[in-house]
């Protein structure tokens, strides 16, 4: 990234300050950076902290988790991607690790959470991205459901 777009240069600096955000821009204009680059800079600065991001759509999901991937390059931040269709004992081995930054879609989230295999009470910090759509797709229940779960001193981006 050489020039931030928009989207980036108005919502980055204010999520490195910490603060919550709700923001605005058409596909393809750098939302996943907008999130990505304050949250990975939060999981480097606070060995304790851990991030989780939701997305309406496990196809979503996985291009997010690519970029963040290379976004995250070397470093050791563990990360599990946890979405509907994939092996279920793939993910619980995954979450076993104690990833520090989780990417998923609120269905399989909350299967996780139903079972047990997914604590969320040391995340302090929350993407929810194309939350509109989320919304529209009727997942607001099942936001509300992870919600409760997360900690509450938390930072709280939200895109669509």
């Amino acid at each position: 990234m050489v020039t931030p777009t928009p989207i980036q240069a108005k919502s980055i600096p204010v999520a490195l300050d910490g603060n919550d955000i709700l923001g605005s821009a058409q596909t393809g204009t750098g939302k996943t950076l907008a999130f990505g680059v304050p949250l990975v800079a939060h999981l480097l600065r606070n060995e304790s902290g851990a991030g989780l991001i939701l997305l309406p759509t496990r196809e979503l999901a996985g291009q997010v988790m690519k970029s963040l991937q290379t976004l995250i390059g070397r470093s050791s931040i563990p990360v599990a991607l946890l979405i509907g269709g994939e092996d279920m004992g793939k993910q619980i081995r995954k979450l076993r690790a104690w990833p520090r930054l989780i990417v998923g879609t609120s269905g399989r989230i909350n299967d996780h959470l139903t079972r047990g295999t997914l604590k969320l009470d040391r995340t302090d910090f929350l993407v929810l991205d194309e939350v509109d759509r989320m919304l529209d797709m009727g997942f607001g229940v099942q936001l509300d459901a992870i919600a409760r779960h997360l900690g509450r001193e938390r930072q709280t981006l939200m895109f669509s």
